[in-house]
């Protein structure tokens, strides 16, 4: 009898978790103003380019990707992801799916998987966009962009996950994610150019959990290092092995914070 049941437990878990973000989808979906919002703010960022004529000597399209990749999944992913997984738990449907069938990780993957898609969605629009207004150009490598984005998406719904244990609130979210958001303004190297920090003060920075990822998208995409070096693509890769190994160690370390401190039910 074991031999027979083992093997469908995986499609069941498979299964049970794609149900759950059927049904997270289904209810963003009824909420128009979030859908309306996740294609209209990409495109509007494209649109805003050729208006503001910020084009410059070469293809924007890139550089703006670069930018679309930090701002997507701090102040998309994770503080929406924050919000959510505060919002289920508060009206202790987290409680509820908990004392089921779905393990933790079923609820938290199913939970955030809207989310996730967004995400993608919206990066696909930015690049699109771009492409449609001229200001693309070949990457230099597809795979550290994809890499950047798929373990930013996995960083940021664990650091979503740890950082509700200190949010009592939905509301509350728009305190204890500036934090992050502060980091990733000042560290990622979006709004400043890391190069311009004194070079002790830069490889801090280089250790903070948004800016390997920002990294990583640039090599790829830019073809430029932290410190604005041209590279081609085995000099991306040569640069690459630090943010993949800071990234890495995020991951590791929110994967095993997050479990821990995660609340399934409010505080009473």
């Amino acid at each position: 009898m074991t031999t027979l049941t083992a093997p469908a437990a995986a499609p069941s878990r498979l299964r049970r978790t794609l149900a759950l973000a059927g049904a997270e989808t289904r209810l963003l979906l009824r909420n128009r103003t979030a859908v309306v919002n996740s294609v209209l703010l990409p495109l509007a960022l494209v649109a805003f380019v050729p208006v503001a004529g910020l084009g410059g000597d070469g293809p924007l399209g890139p550089r703006l990707a670069v930018t679309a990749f930090a701002v997507t999944l701090v102040f998309l992913t994770y503080y929406n992801l924050v919000t959510t997984y505060v919002a289920r738990r508060e009206e202790l449907v987290l409680q509820r799916m908990r004392s089921g069938e779905l393990t933790p990780g079923e609820v938290l993957l199913g939970t955030a998987t809207p989310t996730l898609l967004v995400t993608v969605v919206q990066m696909l629009l930015v690049l699109a966009g771009t492409a449609v207004i001229g200001e693309w150009a070949a990457p230099v490598d597809v795979v550290l962009p994809l890499v950047a984005l798929v373990g930013g998406m996995a960083l940021m719904t664990l650091l979503a996950a740890a950082s509700t244990s200190f949010t009592r609130t939905p509301e509350s979210a728009q305190i204890t994610t500036l934090p992050l958001v502060m980091v990733a303004s000042v560290a990622s190297g979006v709004v400043v150019p890391l190069a311009s920090f004194p070079d002790q003060v830069a490889q801090v920075m280089r250790l903070t959990p948004i800016e390997p990822i920002v990294e990583l998208a640039r090599l790829g995409l830019v073809g430029q290092t932290w410190d604005g070096r041209t590279v081609d693509w085995a000099g991306a890769w040569a640069a690459a092995p630090q943010p993949l190994l800071v990234l890495a160690a995020w991951i590791a370390v929110a994967a095993v914070v997050a479990p821990r401190v995660f609340r399934w039910a409010p505080r009473r």
